[in-house]
């Protein structure tokens, strides 16, 4: 499926379509939080074409050759959809490297349904994001999120990473690296950037160490920033990528009129402190509003009701096109379609996606109808 050039359906859009923009995902953590381990899983589980841009250190790329080998795409695309960065930390180095790469993997988006960047251990990610407002790229791109994995094995333990000496070295490689940041205070930008936090190593961690683990990285994130245990990198890829918009609601309709679950995939029948339950629940609601008070009231519901992403679109009286809505955690984002005649006769009003924890889905409709009444 190709995110980035399927038409309108002949029957008028459905509650969710896809956008034009590419949507880019930031991995981010320390060496050894489980990145590669993640990554790998979203590109031979998403059913997506994705291209995955490495930001790693010296000669031999190791997660580049593990995400080579892994089988994620043909060998004769691999080229075009697996880039190594090994010059030196992303975030050092955004204007030499990370913008003519993706500049060069944007001319293949037509061919592509989403990029990954997996930044270093050492990376800002504000940075990063930052990049994407370059005006070479806003336009073709957005940030789908940024999502940081935490070692809830170290953290459990008191560490915020497991090898500080191969984090140390690391940093030795890197003679560009201009931020000589003392890890907890780099462990602390991670969390302040994220808008979603894996704790990896989850089935190694009692339910004890896992809710100790869990208050240190709270204490540390944005309001409405969701924290998901998991064990070998195994999360359903539309938390990460928000793929579930196709899956819980098409263009027919199927599908958007009830919950669906999606289960975290657990590794040991004794343990079940990491398998999360999640429903994608479908809300609409017809009406006049401004774009202004939709997105004051879909950020309060993200942060009252713990939704760990939200998808939607909103039909403005005297608009030509849809307003796109676009949330993962506390980050929401909003543009108008590319896609001309998006309106076609349908009266004003709104539809969402929403991902998140258990909940009866009148309670969502009725929460939403109270913030914009």
């Amino acid at each position: 499926m190709n995110g980035s050039s399927i038409p309108a359906p002949a029957g008028g859009p459905g509650p969710v379509a896809p956008a034009r923009r590419l949507p880019v995902t930031v991995v981010t953590g320390f060496l050894g939080a489980g990145k590669t381990t993640l990554l790998r899983r979203l590109l031979l589980g998403s059913g997506q074409r994705l291209a995955v841009l490495v930001n790693e250190f010296g000669e031999v790329g190791i997660d580049g050759d593990l995400l080579r080998s892994c089988g994620f795409c043909p060998e004769e695309e691999l080229d075009g959809r697996l880039v190594e960065l090994t010059n030196g930390c992303l975030c050092c180095t955004v204007q030499d490297d990370f913008l003519p790469t993706m500049t060069t993997l944007l001319e293949r988006a037509d061919q592509l349904d989403g990029i990954v960047v997996e930044t270093s251990g050492l990376a800002l990610p504000e940075p990063l994001v930052a990049a994407f407002q370059w005006p070479a790229i806003r336009s073709r791109t957005r940030v789908n999120g940024v999502v940081t994995v935490v070692d809830g094995e170290a953290l459990a333990a008191g560490a915020v990473v497991a090898d500080p000496a191969a984090l140390e070295a690391q940093r030795q490689a890197d003679p560009s690296l201009d931020h000589a940041t003392a890890i907890d205070e780099l462990f602390a930008q991670q969390l302040a950037s994220a808008d979603l936090v894996l704790i990896s190593r989850a089935d190694c961690v009692d339910a004890a160490g896992l809710g100790q683990v869990r208050a240190r990285v709270e204490g540390g994130i944005r309001a409405g920033t969701p924290v998901l245990p998991m064990a070998r990198g195994a999360v359903a890829p539309e938390l990460v990528l928000g793929l579930y918009q196709d899956r819980a609601g098409g263009s027919n309709g199927q599908g958007a009129g009830h919950d669906h679950d999606h289960e975290h995939e657990h590794h040991h029948d004794h343990e079940h402190h990491h398998h999360v339950a999640i429903e994608a629940q479908a809300l609409q609601l017809p009406g006049c509003f401004e774009r202004a008070e939709v997105e004051r009231a879909l950020r309060q519901l993200i942060q009252s009701h713990g939704l760990v992403r939200l998808k939607g679109r909103l039909r403005l009286s005297g608009k030509a096109r849809v307003l796109e809505l676009q949330a993962v955690g506390p980050r929401l984002e909003s543009w108008f379609s590319d896609t001309a005649g998006l309106q076609s006769d349908a009266p004003p009003g709104l539809e969402v996606v929403a991902l998140g924890f258990q909940r009866p889905a009148d309670d969502l409709q009725s929460a939403l109808g109270d913030l914009l009444s």
